[in-house]
């Protein structure tokens, strides 16, 4: 039977010290021969770059309307009561969780966008599959 050791007994490691690691790197850096780097992958790397930009702007827009419209249903508590008023906060309250819920799946479909025109059907495919099992369901509680 193998032996336990319990991680509360087993000393971490010391790091080594900064000199001897830019020492080590400093002699690897020239006993190694350069790597050249095929043509057409700049472009690649720019294209993976420019599509996690877009779904980070798409996350961060999402959350950011999100909570403007939460708050502003919350400054609208201070108004008079009247029943326009409680209308305009349910519609904005109610917007506000909808685009709160909509904004994954607008990254989904950015991301399944931008890695089909990489070339990476697979996870396209993953994307699509993801969507369709989604649309399902939805269709599913619609109707239910």
């Amino acid at each position: 039977m193998a032996e336990r050791v319990e991680v509360s007994k087993v000393a971490a490691p010391t790091p080594p010290p900064i000199e001897a690691v830019a020492k080590a790197n400093a002699v690897v850096a020239e006993t190694e021969t350069p790597v050249e780097v095929p043509a057409r992958a700049p472009a690649r790397i720019g294209r993976a770059v420019a599509g996690e930009r877009w779904i980070a702007r798409i996350l961060r827009g999402g959350a950011l309307i999100s909570g403007g419209l939460f708050l502003a249903s919350l400054g609208m508590e201070v108004l008079p009561q009247s029943e326009t008023v409680q209308v305009a906060i349910d519609t904005l309250r109610k917007g506000a969780a909808s685009l709160l819920l909509v904004t994954p799946v607008a990254r989904l479909v950015v991301a399944g966008t931008m890695l089909g025109l990489r070339g990476e059907w697979r996870y396209t495919l993953y994307a699509a599959g993801v969507l369709g099992l989604l649309a399902i369901a939805v269709g599913a509680g619609i109707s239910a």
